[in-house]
């Protein structure tokens, strides 16, 4: 091709020209456990991701998945687990060690914070502070610091942070960044290309699109993801199912189309909500009402497919949950479905300190999925009404 190929084309095609097992035009569901070897010492090759030996390790459905994310993403290797969880516990046991020290943002996706805190039983120590403040970062570094973690829109409340920022900070003193790009999906965010080391998704949100299979993923350099890969994937065994791979391949091919539906569903719902008088206020990285506008600006390329806002002191939260018809309460986001949730009592029902942080029980968090917006909105009236 006379130019680089632009997202969609890559979300659907990898690599081009791309090789067709089969002459397949779509990519095989290899649903082999292990595969045949020329010589008895190709392990170590195959470890390091050059073929495959057995599917815990690596499988060709799986390695087209990868090479496609980490095409996505802009990074030099990918690898795919059996979920978001896996991939983020799975490569904190590979960079981290007894006496080492985690900074991460206070807020985060609950299951997130419990692995965090659980690492203390094995000597590692976690901050948790506010990001969007440099200056607490810049405080809370440490001779032992190994690790900056961050989402960015955060869980639930859509908080901002600036990830060049945070990264240049983090260069000066050495210390790998971590960031989780769920919400985002690099459909809309690039964390690699404002220097972040790995990018963390659960591929079972937007990268999938489907609500029908779970994933997780990391993208990195390619010395990082081998080492996952011949250690913590090998030896904790939190390899991606053949299927499910397959699944969020085929979700991966209207990634892009589906964002740009989500996003424009979603300006309008949170344009509804700012007028609605039963509302105190919206967080959407879209509105220019949103605290860190500016850094949604420099740094996404839309709002995206997810919004929170909180309902005014004195409106029935539980009535206008169970009253909602089209739209689904229900955990979970990038659906084509509409999905809202209560954070306060769903997926940080246990989160410390969490009215510090906004999360109350008045905070509302929507993902936005792709009905007719019209009907969104009219559900979302009629239930509180």
């Amino acid at each position: 091709m006379a130019k680089p190929p632009g997202f969609s084309t890559i979300s659907i095609h990898g690599k081009i020209p791309r090789t067709r097992a089969f002459k397949a035009l779509v990519d095989p569901i290899v649903q082999n456990t292990t595969f045949l070897l020329d010589d008895a010492g190709d392990i170590e090759g195959i470890l390091s991701g050059e073929g495959f030996i057995y599917t815990r390790v690596g499988n060709p459905t799986q390695a087209a998945l990868e090479e496609r994310i980490a095409l996505l993403e802009g990074g030099e290797a990918a690898l795919a687990f059996a979920s978001g969880m896996a991939a983020i516990a799975s490569t904190l046991m590979t960079l981290l060690e007894k006496g080492d020290h985690i900074i991460s943002d206070e807020e985060i996706y609950g299951c997130s914070h419990d692995l965090f805190t659980g690492l203390s039983r094995m000597g590692i120590d976690t901050s948790f502070i506010d990001l969007s403040n440099l200056s607490e970062l810049e405080d809370e570094i440490r001779e032992d610091t190994k690790l900056i973690f961050f989402e960015t829109p955060a869980n639930p409340t859509m908080k901002l942070i600036d990830i060049g920022s945070i990264c240049k900070i983090a260069k000066e003193h050495g210390i790998p960044v971590m960031v989780d790009n769920t919400f985002a999906t690099p459909c809309i965010q690039r964390p690699l290309e404002h220097g972040a080391d790995i990018v963390i998704h659960s591929a079972t949100k937007y990268l999938c699109g489907h609500g029908d299979a779970m994933g997780g993923v990391i993208v990195g350099d390619a010395g990082l993801v081998s080492r996952v890969r011949s250690t913590a994937l090998k030896d904790f065994g939190g390899c991606i199912s053949p299927f499910n791979a397959w699944l969020i391949l085929r979700g991966l091919k209207t990634l892009s189309i589906r964002m740009r539906a989500h996003d424009k569903n979603a300006k309008e719902v949170a344009g509804f909500l700012e007028g609605e008088r039963w509302v105190e206020s919206v967080l959407y990285p879209g509105l220019p009402s949103h605290p860190q506008y500016e850094i949604a600006r420099r740094q996404m390329s839309c709002g995206g497919g997810m919004l929170a806002f909180y309902m005014k002191e004195g409106v029935d939260v539980g009535r206008f949950l169970s009253r909602l018809n089209l739209c689904s309460l229900a955990v979970s986001l990038g659906t084509a479905e509409t999905l809202v949730e209560q954070p306060y009592s769903m997926t940080h029902h246990d989160y410390p300190d969490k009215e510090r942080l906004g999360i109350n029980e008045r905070l509302i968090r929507v993902s936005v999925g792709l009905e007719d917006v019209e009907d969104i909105i009219a559900d979302l009236k009629e239930a509180v009404e």
